[in-house]
């Protein structure tokens, strides 16, 4: 996977985030995820207000592509 080099502003102000189907309707200990154009931005929900990283579709793709196929399984 090739990961991106360039910084790019994104605002997440109004960002639309949401978590996994698999997380429950209480979850305050998860992983929330926004797309916008252009970027994808993944935060803490424990901390809502806090940083977010930010991911260019592709790289974030590969990663969830990976993750689906067990390539960060612990042996």
């Amino acid at each position: 996977m090739e990961m991106a080099t360039k910084k790019f502003p994104v605002d997440l102000t109004h960002a639309t985030w949401f978590k996994s189907s698999k997380s429950g309707p209480n979850c305050d200990n998860c992983v929330e995820v926004a797309y916008v154009t252009g970027a994808v931005g993944v935060r803490d929900s424990k901390d809502r207000t806090g940083p977010a990283l930010v991911f260019a579709p592709s790289d974030w793709h590969a990663f969830v592509s990976g993750a689906r196929d067990g390539a960060f399984v612990r042996a």
